[in-house]
């Protein structure tokens, strides 16, 4: 992330905005389940949210800064807070009810690094587990709030495939002001074996 991000990130607007109006329509209908997996916390503007509707939160954040900070916020919580890289999670397979991921799919460097944090995510998750992912449309405002940062759109379009490809099923995507809601269902009669 860039110095912007780093600042709007872990500003108090950030947090209002991801706990008011982010983070509702992002968990609008869903069921969570008893421990959540959230990829790309950041500093931490949805983990207050996420630890008031489910009993365990467990964050990751690949930024050292940011990691720090989380960790300091989590403060012995049930779950906790490490650092670690979306695409090799440091978790057993089928350890999660579910896992959300927050503007985090355009940070990594490529689509095939985006694609094994798909395969991952699935691997993480329960049967039954679902994958939530909030992402921005790819536009030059974007693109030059993105400067000296990584910028690996994803493509609303593409992720029927790519997660279909990860093992997912009933992939949905709901678009709202600028960006999307990626929603798939580790399905519980999978076949498949980790």
């Amino acid at each position: 992330m860039n110095g912007l991000e780093h600042f709007l990130c872990s500003s108090s607007l950030w947090r209002y905005l991801t706990q008011r109006q982010l983070l509702p329509w992002v968990l609008s209908g869903v069921r969570l389940g008893d421990h959540v997996l959230e990829i790309g916390a950041g500093y931490g503007p949805a983990t207050p949210q996420l630890r008031k509707a489910v009993p365990r939160v467990t964050s990751l954040e690949y930024d050292a800064k940011s990691a720090r900070h989380l960790k300091a916020q989590h403060n012995g919580g049930p779950g906790g807070a490490l650092r670690g890289d979306a695409a090799q999670l440091p978790f057993a397979s089928q350890s999660f009810s579910s896992a959300i991921a927050i503007l985090v799919l355009h940070h990594l460097r490529s689509r095939e690094v985006q694609d094994r944090m798909f395969a991952e995510v699935y691997r993480v998750l329960r049967p039954g587990g679902i994958f939530l992912a909030y992402e921005i449309n790819d536009s030059w405002v974007h693109r030059l709030g993105h400067i000296r940062s990584t910028f690996t759109p994803v493509s609303a379009g593409s992720a029927f495939a790519r997660l279909t490809r990860a093992g997912f099923s009933r992939i949905s995507v709901d678009f709202r002001r600028g960006a999307f809601r990626l929603g798939a269902i580790r399905e519980k009669d999978s076949s498949t074996t980790d």
